[in-house]
This record gives structure tokens, sequence and C-alpha cells, in this order.
């Protein structure tokens, strides 16, 4: 259960580092800003025994808000 929710982590870093999930081109910088972001976030949470469970309802928000975001980007163009 190490790994339980890295797929989640991993998404949500390139997602919020700027690579649609609609197909695109991410960058490298982006992906690792976006790690450290979420890095950050979980460690945050866990420093405050924020319970686990709504740490995932948090960084599902997260993702949430980054793909609504791309997708609201993706019209205006």
């Amino acid at each position: 259960s190490a790994g339980n929710i890295a797929e989640l982590d991993a998404i949500a870093a390139c997602v919020i580092g700027g690579t649609s999930l609609a197909g695109g081109i991410g960058s490298v910088a982006g992906a690792v800003m976006g790690a450290f972001i979420m890095a950050s976030l979980d460690n945050g949470m866990s420093m405050m025994d924020v319970p686990t469970f709504w740490q995932y309802i948090v960084k599902g928000a997260i993702l949430l808000l980054a793909v609504w975001m791309d997708s609201a980007t993706k019209r205006r163009a």
C-alpha cells in the first residue's frame, strides 16, 4: 500500500505543471514545479495532522480545479 495513491499525485503534478489531459505538450520544468507543489501540499497537510481521507479529497479537488482551468483556457483560445 506504499504507492496506493501515487498515480493521483503524479497526474496532478503534471496537470498542475501545465500538461493537458486532452493531449498536448508539457515541459519538464512544469512537471517538476507541479511535483514540488503536490509534495509541499502533502507535507503541509501531514504536519497539520489532516486525516488521510481529507488529504485525498483536497488533492482530488486541486486536480479537478487544474483540469477545469486547462479546459477553460483551451475553449477561449
